[in-house]
């Protein structure tokens, strides 16, 4: 855990794998064990720390009864003494609540960095169905103000407990002093806790729901943000300013409602306690008066008082705090729920180095619970072996290609790697041999060097390593970097927005040829790129290949001819098989298929890629010969 939390507590590497539902059962701060267990002597320490404080506190209210009783009504007494004392208690208290505050705030932060830790860890570790029907945007808010929300709750609620620990201190000092006094002083408590209980239960919903639409509003943003280019292209700007409107008005609506409670409410628990105060004026009046009681005494009463409605000036807040900590929590743990559906099998098979065989037997899958895409493919690709995969619009190629390299699992049937189950091997060993360039890369907000060097981490932060440059050769992107001023060290913007299409194709492509996996699947990923570019591209890429099993998602006839072998996808089934030139004459299916695919890319095939200038991205590069 600590490996993965830089700065992290060593929290244990992951929560319990509890439900939800049953989540609220156990409380969500006892879920968070692992991560608070690490802590738990710096809180005790602090904690410790805290109730010295909280003592010096309780005793001062006694030590300025006494001075007033000894020095004052006392004649000859001297008032030095009981002030050096005094003096020293708040020196004392002062220096003692820096400790247990700093402990106590160190811990929050740092449990909040591990939680923070964790969710990205298990996020990164989901499978792609998860990501089908969650929204980023969600995802993102409880990474964000939920983690926050729960980190803010652990520094202030030892806080509250500790004003709490020196009220029921103060109510024991009292009871010795005086019994009648102090039951006039917390008279007002049960109706403080029946406030309470009831401000508690309107506001745990209502926190749900801000969290929710908080979210929302998050979610609204990043698509907003992300797509931008599409909402300008389309003038779509006021529609989305009207739906982030619409969100921010629920949003608004459920904070108004809280505030609404909290005004309602709040005021009455904080100052219901001071009925005590007039109470134990008009009783402890009455016996000075009487005798029965010393002016000092009184004196100490009411300063007991202000500490025992500090709590309560902060109950309504620490209930705020507290129910929407709850909310945020259970919303957190809904995500870490979440069990990935591509795991490590319990006894994997280990493979010393994979020769590229790939084998499909009865394959059936489909998205979420939508029919089956692929209904029964047999296929086996030799190693070596430069396979074209080709078929109309929604026949299921590039979900062909996810199979192989296991973004998802098949339904029923067996994916194969060198006569193994793709179940039953490591997920990262999968997918170090079997890499998919896919036509839409994404590219990171980092320089075009570390792009590139991106499946390789020991050659990131090293400059433009040789290994960098001879793949940038290999896919023709060498002249478009090495043109800009910084070379490699050139920003590429969010998501490559600096970059064309064409650019961006080019660095993915190298990127997966630095890694040097066994199987390469192109998925239709030189679809941007002029022909001409793209044909000088795959001569490149020949000895890159050489003994690599490649599969080709292909859409374009340039694509296709550089497969030794065609396999047509039709209605989820693997249709035929042959060279390019035998399913040509064969195959009425494959010369539709090819004739509509043909027809679609002629524009695309069309386009010169010419463009050298990494800041215009409606242009590509390279000059065709």
């Amino acid at each position: 855990m600590t490996d993965l939390l830089p700065g992290g507590g060593g929290a244990a590497a992951a929560l319990p794998p509890v439900r939800a539902t049953e989540g609220l059962r156990l409380g969500w701060i006892r879920r968070l064990w692992p991560v608070l267990g690490p802590q738990r002597w710096v809180v005790t320490g602090s904690f410790l720390v805290g109730l010295v404080a909280l003592t010096i506190n309780v005793a001062v209210p006694t030590v300025v009864g006494v001075t007033i009783d000894d020095a004052i009504a006392s004649t000859g007494s001297r008032l030095e003494p009981f002030l050096v004392g005094l003096a020293a208690l708040a020196i004392a208290r002062g220096l003692l609540s820096v400790v247990y505050r700093y402990g106590l705030y160190r811990t929050a932060y740092r449990v909040e960095v591990d939680v923070r830790g964790l969710l990205f860890r298990h996020l990164l570790d989901q499978s792609a169905s998860f990501y089908d029907r969650v929204q980023t945007g969600q995802l993102v808010s409880r990474a964000q103000s939920d983690v926050r929300s729960v980190q803010l709750y652990l520094a202030v609620a030892p806080l509250i407990l500790t004003a709490l620990l020196s009220f029921l201190l103060a109510v024991v000092v009292m009871l010795a002093t005086s019994v009648p006094l102090t039951l006039a002083a917390v008279a007002a408590l049960p109706g403080v806790y029946v406030i309470g209980v009831a401000l508690r239960n309107r506001l745990f919903p209502l926190s749900w729901i801000i969290q929710g639409r908080q979210a929302e509003v998050t979610g609204v943003v990043a698509e907003s943000i992300a797509g931008v280019r599409v909402v300008q292209s389309f003038g779509a700007e006021s529609r989305q300013v009207a739906e982030m409107a619409r969100a921010a008005r629920r949003l608004r609506w459920a904070n108004v409602e809280q505030g609404t409670v909290r005004a309602r409410l709040a005021p009455l628990l904080e100052n219901l306690p001071r009925v005590g105060s007039v109470l134990v004026l008009l009783l402890g009046g009455w016996l000075v008066i009487e005798g029965r009681l010393e002016i000092g005494a009184i004196i100490a009463f009411n300063a007991y008082i202000v500490l025992l409605q500090v709590p309560f000036r902060f109950l309504g807040f620490f209930l705020i705090l507290s129910q929407r900590a709850r909310a945020s929590a259970e919303r957190i743990f809904e995500v870490l729920d979440e069990v990935p559906e591509i795991t490590d099998p319990d006894d994997p098979v280990t493979v010393r180095s994979h020769r590229g065989h790939l084998e499909l037997e009865d394959v059936r899958f489909g998205y979420g619970d939508g029919p089956d895409l692929l209904r029964g493919v047999d296929l086996v690709v030799e190693p070596g072996e430069t396979v074209a995969i080709v078929g109309s619009s929604g026949s299921g190629k590039s979900t062909l290609a996810r199979l192989l390299c296991r973004v998802y699992d098949p339904r029923s049937g067996t994916v194969r790697l060198d006569g193994v189950a793709l179940c039953d091997l490591p997920v990262a060993d999968v997918r170090r041999s079997v890499v998919v360039v896919p036509d839409e890369p994404f590219l990171f907000s980092t320089t075009l060097g570390e792009n590139l060097a991106f499946g390789r981490p020991d050659l990131l932060g090293l400059g433009p390593a040789e290994e960098v440059r001879q793949v940038a050769q290999a896919v023709d992107a060498a002249g478009f970097i090495e043109a800009t001023e910084a070379g490699y060290d050139t920003p590429v913007g969010e998501r490559g927005s600096t970059l064309s299409g064409g650019q961006r194709q080019r660095l993915a492509l190298g990127r997966a040829l630095l890694v040097d996996p066994e199987v390469l699947i192109l998925d239709d990923a030189t679809s941007a790129i002029d022909v001409h570019v793209e044909a000088r591209i795959h001569r490149a890429l020949d000895r890159h290949r050489a003994g690599r099993t490649t599969i080709l998602v292909a859409h374009r006839l340039s694509t296709i001819t550089l497969a030794s072998r065609v396999v047509l996808l039709d209605d989820g089934v693997v249709a035929d098989t042959g060279t390019h030139a035998e399913l040509l004459a064969r195959s009425a299916r494959y010369r539709e298929v090819l004739a509509t695919t043909l027809d679609a890319d002629t524009g695309t095939d069309a386009e010169t890629d010419t463009g050298t200038d990494v800041g215009d991205p409606s242009r590509d590069d390279g000059a065709a010969p």
